[in-house]
Formats: C-alpha cells, sequence, structure tokens
C-alpha cells in the first residue's frame, strides 16, 4: 500500500504490524466515536486528551504530525476499512493479510452513524433554519443555488444564492430570499396535488381513493414541519428552476406515472436593496409590493422641488443639504409612467432607491429616461 502508514500500523518487511503504542489510541477513538456520534466533539475531545497525530520526519529533514487531530483527517480514518483487514484498490475492497484493530461489527457501527448523520444533514434536522431547497434549486441562469444568510442586528435573513464556479464574476450571482420561494414551492404543489393534479387528469386512472390520499397529502404538506417538508421533496425528486417571470417545478409522485410539471408565475421585483418574488393570488397576474424606499424618495423629490422653487418648507426634507436637495428635485421631472410604475411596484427590478438617486445623467426627456432606468 501507499501513502502514510494508518495510525496504529508499522511497515516491517512490506507487512503491515501492530503499533503497540498507537493500537489503544485507535481502538479509544473507534468507541469514543460511537458514544459522541459527533466528529467535531470527538475532534476536541482528543484534544482535551493532547492526542497528537504521529511525527514523520522527511528526507530533507522536515518534520510532519505532532499536532492534533483535525476534523477531516478523523474522518478519513474513521471510515478506513484497513483497521477490519480490509485494503480498497480502484474502489474495490480486498482481504487484506494483516491483523484489524477493530471488530467488523464495531466498524459497521461507526459506519451506520456516518450514514444517520449525512441522512440528518441532508434533511436539514441539525440545522437552527433548514433549508428546504437545497440541492434541488437552480437560478435564472441555470446555475445551482445554495443557502446562505447574513444578520442585521439582532435578524437573521435567509438567502438562496448562486454558487459561482472559481474566478466567476460575483456581480452575475442571485440572492434570492429563501422564504419568498419556500412558501411559493410548497403552496404550489399542495395546491395542485389538491386540484390542479384532479382537474389535469384525462382518463379514469384516479379513483377516488387516490383523490383523497392526493388531498391528504397537500393538507399535511401545508402544515407539516420543514424537515418533513424536505423529505417529501427529496422523495419526489423535487427540482426547481428559478425564472424572471416563473418558478418551475418538476418532481415525480409514485403514484403518477408522468413527472408532474408546475409553473407559477412569479415576478422578481425589487423592495430596497433585495429581490423578491411577486406572486398573485391563484396564480394570476403578479400582485406587486412597492418598493418603500422608492416611494420615499418621489415624495422627497416633489417636496425639494416645492421648497426650491416656491419656497414651500417640508419636515421630510428640513435636515437635507442643498446639494442633496438639488438631486432630489431631478425626481420630480420624471415622466408619469414612470412615477405610476414606481407607485404600483411595477418598476424594472433592478431599479432602486441607490441607482435612481445616483442617476446624475437623468435626462429630462422622458423617452430617454424609460430607455436609462430600464423601462424600454
Amino acid at each position: 500500500m501507499g501513502g502514510p502508514v494508518p495510525l496504529g500500523y508499522r511497515v516491517e518487511e512490506r507487512k503491515l504490524l501492530f503499533e503497540r503504542s498507537e493500537v489503544e489510541s485507535v481502538r479509544y477513538i473507534f468507541n469514543r466515536y460511537i458514544e459522541l456520534k459527533s466528529v467535531p466533539k470527538l475532534v476536541d475531545d482528543l484534544a482535551a486528551r493532547d492526542f497528537r497525530t504521529r511525527k514523520r520526519t522527511m528526507s530533507s529533514g522536515r518534520v510532519l504530525g505532532g499536532v492534533h487531530i483535525r476534523t477531516g483527517a478523523l474522518t478519513l480514518m474513521l471510515q478506513n476499512p484497513i483497521y477490519v483487514s480490509k485494503i480498497r484498490h480502484r474502489g474495490e475492497l480486498y482481504d487484506g493479510e494483516h491483523d484489524p484493530i477493530i471488530s467488523q461489527e464495531r466498524f459497521d457501527q461507526v459506519q451506520a452513524i456516518f450514514s444517520h448523520n449525512r441522512r440528518d444533514k441532508t434533511l436539514g434536522k441539525r440545522s437552527r433554519n433548514p433549508s428546504l431547497l437545497t440541492g434541488i434549486i437552480t437560478d435564472p441562469d441555470g446555475r445551482p443555488m445554495s443557502p446562505t444568510q447574513s444578520k442585521k442586528q439582532s435578524r437573521t435573513y435567509r438567502y438562496y444564492s448562486t454558487r459561482l464556479k472559481p474566478l466567476e464574476d460575483k456581480t452575475s450571482a442571485w440572492h434570492l430570499p429563501a422564504g419568498d420561494l419556500e412558501q411559493i414551492v410548497i403552496e404550489a404543489i399542495a395546491n395542485h396535488l389538491s386540484h390542479g393534479l384532479i382537474l389535469d387528469s384525462e382518463d379514469e386512472t384516479l379513483n377516488e381513493g387516490m383523490i383523497d390520499q392526493y388531498r391528504q397529502t397537500a393538507k399535511t404538506l401545508s402544515s407539516t414541519s420543514a424537515i418533513e417538508q424536505r423529505k417529501f421533496l427529496l422523495r419526489c425528486h423535487t427540482k426547481v428552476q428559478v425564472e424572471a417571470q416563473a418558478v418551475k417545478i418538476n418532481l415525480n409522485l409514485e403514484e403518477h406515472q408522468d413527472p408532474i410539471v408546475i409553473s407559477v408565475d412569479a415576478k422578481l421585483v425589487s423592495k430596497g436593496s433585495e429581490l423578491r418574488l411577486a406572486v398573485a393570488p391563484d396564480n394570476g397576474p403578479a400582485k406587486h409590493e412597492p418598493d418603500p424606499v422608492l416611494l420615499r424618495l418621489i415624495a422627497n423629490a416633489f417636496a425639494a422641488r416645492d421648497y426650491l422653487i416656491d419656497g414651500v418648507a417640508s419636515p421630510m426634507i428640513s435636515d437635507y443639504s442643498q446639494r442633496h436637495l438639488r438631486n432630489l428635485a431631478r425626481l420630480s421631472f420624471l415622466a408619469p409612467d414612470i412615477i405610476t410604475a414606481i407607485v404600483r411596484g411595477s418598476q424594472p427590478v433592478n431599479l432602486t432607491g441607490r441607482r435612481l438617486l445616483r442617476a446624475g445623467d437623468l435626462p429630462l426627456d422622458w423617452a430617454g429616461q424609460r430607455t436609462l432606468l430600464g423601462f424600454e
């Protein structure tokens, strides 16, 4: 075998033999993991006992090892079949000629715990804020998205963000609110199971028993925990594709022969510095929610114009400098349809308060304004 000699063994005449001073440490590590059921906890336990890795001196004289064992190395050790007298070669396991340090039963117990922990991690059981769509959602450009979060004061905000490749432009990443997406997906599937699937059926394959079963599944899905919802999504091999004007959901039900495709009209709109998904009741035209930052800018713009032209003071702008007042007043000359769109919340998704206020080259002609701000 190549590579470093595993802890607990030494090589003598090309054979693996016990390193007596390390055998009990190996057995302790396996037994303690079964008790703790956590690699990070085991790392802390070994560090508290000042357990250190074996030192190795390279041909150059450099010394490696002699440090506290880390999570990655410990995980590899606990999953190494060499400790039950097995050798892995090209993905296959073969019987070794060396003696085992760990019994097969003990080794299997450890692997079962790893398997259980991986399943819990997949379902988000160990997360304070489990993300339903981890591993099954892609952004409008078809790239996978991963759960992220940020904190502002005492509040935590969850997002699904584009998983960028190395050196990929960071400004191309999408960051979408997790709560909006998860609610859209769960409600769309539940609604389809309750009504859409039944209405779409053109044959008599859906008997009353199956209809009742689908409706009960829909009811349970809407009210159950996030972990149970994620179990359902994974069981149905669900895939979610976010698009600029819709969210598309693909899933497979065991009782249904053909894959199910659900499309929900959901328009990306800006609200302050965030992107939000606007969805209308009953999947009609998207319901828009005005951006409070843009609304405040427009109100301040007209107040600034009244003050600069007619001398009418307003408490909304009393603390602003002359320069800022002039910048605001320019916005009062926006085209009426642009102002109407902002009031209704139907402005382009990338039109934020910051962008509008910093548009120093804002033209006075309305057609030019529409082009610059993305309305055309």
